[in-house]
């Protein structure tokens, strides 16, 4: 599985996420629903992204006992989403329910990720909001390690412990990164941020993009900025593009 851009479609309507997606004449770029556009428009605008050739990653961050997040999960294995997450923090035993509900009856699924602690989170918050004393990345590695023990295929994390999961979990064990920020932009409310190039090097599998590509004045250009810097490819705009040629 080769690495791979994920534009954060943080939009708040199908109108904005639509339009935002026609700039895109050439590629079809694997994209993030989140809570904000499921919740306004419901899983109707799921088929009707994936009608138009992207792939999804439905990022919902489910967190809930095990019952109602296997029943949750059976609901959404419908949708043809290709990537669907939850919070590792809700013990090994949801995440086995929510894997055993995600799996449709021919054995086919959705990947499902767990993520560890969110990116706008510090070590500061840790410890004084949530009181968990350990150090970042000794929560994230054994969040992760609980997840590939459930089963998982992977975990969201920043790009800054995606080396130390690999580490211990293995190479396929998938790290879908945000906290994506280029050298010259803002890093808004993310606190453990890197650039694309950065994160290729630390080797994050998927990087999750959001205003730096839906905020820029070029969309499209930015896309392919992100592309060409985490993909490696100098000499293509994008990779679709390039597969064209």
């Amino acid at each position: 599985m080769g690495k791979d851009v994920i534009i954060a479609c943080d939009f708040a309507s199908r109108a904005e996420v639509c339009a935002f997606l026609d700039r895109f004449a050439e590629e079809k770029p694997y994209v993030k629903i989140g809570m904000e556009l499921y919740y306004a428009e419901g899983p109707s605008i799921l088929r009707e992204i994936k009608a138009r050739g992207h792939r999804i990653f439905l990022d919902l961050k489910l967190h809930d006992i095990p019952n109602t997040v296997r029943k949750s999960m059976a609901v959404l294995s419908g949708l043809a989403v290709d990537m669907c997450n939850l919070h590792a923090a809700g013990t090994r035993a949801m995440m086995e329910a929510a894997l055993e509900g995600l799996t449709r009856p021919d054995g086919s699924r959705p990947l499902l990720i767990a993520v560890t602690q969110l990116t706008s989170t510090d070590e500061a918050r840790m410890r004084e909001e949530l009181w968990i004393d350990r150090p970042m990345e000794e929560v994230v590695l054994h969040y992760a390690e609980n997840a590939r023990a459930a089963g998982l295929d992977g975990v969201v994390c920043s790009p800054l412990e995606a080396s130390a999961v690999h580490s211990a979990c293995g190479t396929g064990f998938l790290t879908v990164t945000p906290g994506i920020r280029f050298a010259d932009g803002d890093r808004g409310d993310q606190a453990r941020v890197t650039t694309p190039a950065r994160a290729r090097e630390l080797g994050s599998d998927y990087i999750v993009v959001g205003r730096p590509i839906t905020a820029a004045p070029d969309p499209v250009e930015a896309y392919r900025r992100c592309m060409r810097e985490f993909i490696g490819a100098p000499d293509a705009a994008c990779r679709q593009c390039a597969e064209k040629q």
